[in-house]
């Protein structure tokens, strides 16, 4: 899949959403501050903002999708694991609602020097990610991207987009890639859209990275002729699309994630191979950001 409290925040319900109160760090963002709106995104500043992320998380992953939560999830309500405090937590936040703003969506990011404390990349549970570390220069592991259902009719995905731009052209990413998913474990009710995938986007080889033996499963599941491309291209996840549309590839073989109700794919993005219109549109964003 791609998930402190020092701060005081308001909870309603447990299954609420969560804001947090507005402090000094608001104003710290790292190159990575863009509005649309009331619609902010930025990089989580503080333990709370951290805190009501994974509150998010929890609440789509488990409540609404149908992951399985550890007894620890389960009693705090959040999706916490050990890569959470050494990842950048990118945040759209809801400025109409609340003092410091409404978490509305996040996405988490890490980056390859934070990996190596850690003993490498969240996505290396699932996939051989040798190519991708071989590549040379920064590499960035997106992952946990959710984003609340009320605001799905809004552009909180597209500013999560803008935010991970702004964060490629900060940090001089050449490589980000990360495990998106699939609702269900059949990989048989998925058979076009994986087969679509791996006949037209499937990566180089040189950088090709390939579903653990013990977790690999065939994506070439109908040939080309047996399904219809532009009916599994539309029904595949809005994630998935968004990484298609910047030019981006697939690893081979999918993996089941029995925990997260999810049937993986290891999708990735040379930055040099952003679409035009994409790398102009997010260059002249980040330079009017980084001028302010």
């Amino acid at each position: 899949m791609i998930s402190g409290t020092a701060v005081e925040r308001s909870v309603g319900r447990a299954n609420s959403p969560i804001s947090v109160t507005a402090s000094a760090a608001d104003s710290l963002s790292y190159g990575v501050d863009i509005w649309s709106g009331s619609l902010r995104v930025r990089l989580a500043t503080s333990a709370a903002e951290i805190d009501a992320a994974q509150a998010l998380r929890y609440r789509i992953f488990y409540e609404g999708l149908g992951a399985r939560p550890f007894s620890e999830a389960l009693h705090h309500r959040r999706d916490v694991d050990r890569f959470d405090d050494d990842c950048d937590h990118l945040l759209v936040l809801d400025h109409s609602r609340g003092c410091g703003g409404l978490v509305v969506g996040t996405y988490r990011l890490l980056r390859r020097e934070a990996a190596a404390r850690l003993g490498g990349f969240y996505s290396a549970d699932e996939y051989d990610l040798t190519p991708l570390l071989a590549h040379p220069g920064e590499i960035l592991e997106l992952g946990r991207s959710c984003v609340d259902p009320v605001y799905r009719q809004r552009p909180v995905i597209q500013l999560l987009w803008r935010g991970i731009a702004a964060y490629v052209f900060q940090h001089e990413i050449a490589l980000m890639f990360g495990c998106a998913s699939f609702h269900g474990t059949d990989p048989d009710a998925l058979a076009a859209p994986l087969s679509y995938l791996h006949h037209h986007h499937l990566a180089p080889l040189s950088l090709r990275p390939r579903a653990l033996n013990d977790r690999y499963v065939d994506m070439c599941r109908l040939r080309v002729a047996a399904f219809d491309s532009g009916q599994a291209l539309t029904s595949l996840p809005p994630l998935i699309k968004g990484y298609l549309r910047l030019g981006g590839f697939v690893g081979d073989g999918a993996v089941i994630d029995e925990q997260f109700n999810t049937t993986d794919v290891c999708l990735l993005v040379k930055t040099n191979l952003v679409a035009g219109k994409y790398s102009r549109h997010y260059e002249r964003k980040c330079k009017r950001v980084w001028a302010a």
